[in-house]
């Protein structure tokens, strides 16, 4: 038991770490003081630097894709899961902020396998987006249109929250994947507002640069 709290206490440390300073800029000798040991004494516990960031990230990935999968199983109607599945992912951030960065930005730094199996679960996590938007074009709720776009879109604007989501702020991360979704399903142009000028004209309008 204490083995296993000495080791969260390393991956919290790790976590925070990689998050702030990035994994290569991040030594063992950094987790050991934040950890509270020696440097040698780190290595009772792992084997290298990067076991850890592979853990933290396979973690997450599996977070990911758990709450994601129970969205596309469910037998709710397209624009429900467009949203449930903004909120799963708001919700994998805002419980594991560092975590969420260090996924995003770091595991790059993975090698062979690692890096093949992190690879294929973020690969699998994009297939189930696609799944989401394309039940939606089947049944008739969505465009089917840029669905490619769509995808890009929709999962930039969830894996960019970890970047200015604070969830000691005031809006939940039910509260915030709603007003995203809003967004996302119907756009910033009031129905009124886009009969009354040709697309050619707003396109003429905006500034080029």
């Amino acid at each position: 038991m204490a083995d296993r709290g000495r080791r969260d206490q390393i991956l919290h440390a790790a976590r925070t770490l990689f998050s702030e300073k990035g994994y290569h800029a991040t030594t063992i000798r950094d987790i050991a003081q934040m950890s509270g040991l020696l440097s040698g004494s780190l290595y009772a516990h792992i084997r290298t630097k990067e076991d850890l960031l592979f853990e933290i990230t396979d973690e997450v990935a599996d977070q990911f894709l758990e709450g994601l999968q129970a969205v596309v199983d469910s037998a709710d109607p397209p624009p429900v899961k467009f949203r449930r599945a903004l909120v799963s992912h708001i919700q994998v951030v805002a419980r594991n902020l560092d975590a969420a960065r260090v996924f995003s930005h770091e595991w790059r730094a993975l090698q062979g396998e690692r890096r093949d199996r992190i690879q294929q679960k973020r690969d699998e996590y994009e297939r189930l987006w696609t799944a989401v938007l394309s039940e939606g074009v089947a049944a008739g709720w969505f465009y089917p249109s840029h669905q490619r776009f769509a995808r890009m879109v929709s999962l930039s604007v969830a894996n960019w929250v970890y970047q200015w989501y604070d969830p000691s702020g005031q809006l939940s991360p039910e509260e915030v994947a709603g007003r995203l979704a809003d967004v996302l399903l119907t756009g910033l142009q009031k129905p009124a507002a886009s009969s009354k000028a040709p697309m050619g004209e707003v396109s003429s309008a905006c500034p080029t640069e």
